[in-house]
């Protein structure tokens, strides 16, 4: 925010980042009883991806940013578990869930390609 990087301008960055409001408007409507379950980790895992995406990103060698984009891509993948967890509970309808999977994948795809380029 205060420096002036090359993340901010990434099609991925700005894609986790509207994948974490997504999944911040989620967790709304999940039951208290998965505040420390289901709520933190998507909490979690969401921040997860913007944090490794930035942090990889100003990283010198391909090595080390791929690192932090495969750590970013297994909290996508646990984001994505989560859904199918809340599906399994009834917590919410597949409709309910349709533009977070819609980000889900769009971000998932750009960091891939952002990892094989």
């Amino acid at each position: 925010m205060f420096l002036n990087l090359n993340h901010y301008n990434l099609d991925v960055y700005k894609s986790a980042k509207e994948l974490r409001k997504q999944c911040y408007k989620t967790i709304r409507f999940l039951p208290d009883t998965e505040k420390y379950n289901l709520i933190d980790q998507i909490r979690r895992a969401s921040t997860s991806i913007v944090l490794n995406i930035s942090e990889g990103s100003s990283r010198k060698s391909k090595i080390e940013s791929n690192r932090f984009y495969e750590i970013a891509r297994g909290s996508i993948i646990e984001i994505d578990s989560c859904c199918e967890i809340i599906l399994e509970e009834k917590y919410l309808e597949q409709e309910d869930l349709t533009d977070l999977g819609k980000n889900i994948k769009t971000t998932f795809i750009l960091l891939s390609k952002l990892m094989n380029s």
